[in-house]
């Protein structure tokens, strides 16, 4: 797979100026000016969430980037964070508190590599070859496993998905991902089955669905939204920094809304209505076991008090939800843009009032 073309800044300016469902010139300058002036900030915004489009009327109801940089992570304890944060403390506290995740196969530390209650020290890349041969007959079932650094692997980056065909048919790629195993720490964990009706969407990739959970002063905790994620070029994760998209998830009904969105300098100034490979439209489109995801998220949440705001990505397999991840520090710019306008919803103000951001 290719990796999606990055369009220049000027590039995209020449677009949004070439874009046919765009204000006019003189309200896009009056809007940008007043959101600059409102929130004493360059209303850098204004574009990313496509704003300057004929179909936004109430630009204010979005969350400037002034905002969203200096919430990240201020509601959570930093002596906390690595249990969400890293994702092998993540496996070992969330399994045993009976949260289903992704199977843990195998760790490792730079060359100590540990399966079940074994642990060995791997010198060479064929060493590692006989030790994915042997990782894949305990696991016949898995055709691929997801080798995922404990740290820094969110946005697509640090991820890497040994298929055990390539132990015969390409054994230098197998090579290439121990060569960067072995300089850090990772997780080797099984691959989540799609339930069947979000491979109708995209069976490229695992589709996660992003929800964002807040524990309030007086200790209710409450999701915020939730969006679906997904690949549009047959990537096999669901990033946007990879060309993915997101589009907002009715938590009421359980159905997704209308208009998915990427990054821009992506896909410009598209915003799909349809998957872009299946020709599958978004709106309605029914999200199965999104009432069980949506438990489970709160679940999780209880069980860490001390993280008050935190980014969940949660799969749906063909038995039911499975929390992929937690984010301390994720960004809120794309659960903003999918909702439409974190401004308006009722929980995220919470956030915003103890920010003194607004009364």
């Amino acid at each position: 797979m290719n990796k999606p073309y990055r369009r220049t800044f000027p590039g995209l300016v020449r677009e949004i100026l070439k874009d046919p469902d765009r204000k006019n010139l003189s309200l896009i300058i009056r809007e940008f000016v007043y959101l600059t002036f409102h929130y004493r900030s360059p209303a850098t915004h204004y574009l990313s969430r496509y704003l300057y489009k004929k179909g936004v009327t109430d630009p204010q109801n979005f969350l400037p980037n002034r905002y969203s940089s200096e919430i990240t992570g201020a509601f959570n304890d930093s002596l906390h964070k690595q249990v969400v944060d890293d994702k092998l403390y993540f496996s070992f506290f969330y399994n045993r508190e009976g949260i289903r995740l992704p199977r843990l196969l195998a760790y490792n530390n730079k060359k100590y590599f540990t399966t079940g209650n074994t642990t060995r020290l791997i010198n060479s890349a064929n060493d590692f070859r006989n030790f994915a041969s042997e990782l894949f007959k305990q696991n016949s079932q898995y055709n691929s496993v997801f080798i995922k650094k404990t740290h820094s692997s969110s946005g697509g980056k640090n991820i890497h998905i040994l298929d055990a065909e390539c132990l015969v048919s390409s054994p230098e790629k197998v090579d290439e991902i121990y060569y960067a195993l072995i300089n850090s720490a990772f997780v080797f964990q099984e691959p989540v089955r799609q339930h069947q009706d979000l491979n109708v969407i995209n069976p490229a990739s695992l589709n996660t669905i992003r929800f964002d959970s807040f524990i309030d002063k007086d200790g209710k905790i409450e999701i915020i939204s939730g969006m679906l994620k997904m690949s549009t070029n047959n990537a096999r994760v669901d990033n946007l920094s990879t060309g993915g998209c997101s589009v907002g998830v009715d938590l009421s009904s359980g159905v997704l809304r209308r208009n998915a969105y990427s990054k821009m300098k992506y896909r410009g100034t598209e915003v799909l209505t349809e998957h872009p490979v299946t020709r599958v439209r978004f709106e309605n489109f029914k999200i199965p076991f999104l009432k069980e995801a949506m438990e489970m998220v709160l679940k999780a949440a209880e069980l860490m008090p001390a993280l008050r705001l935190v980014g969940w990505d949660v799969g749906i397999s063909v038995d039911g939800p499975v929390i992929i991840e937690g984010n301390s520090d994720y960004g809120v710019t794309a659960n903003d843009c999918a909702y439409g306008g974190y401004m308006t919803n009722v929980t995220f103000r919470k956030v915003l009032r103890e920010m003194n951001y607004i009364k």
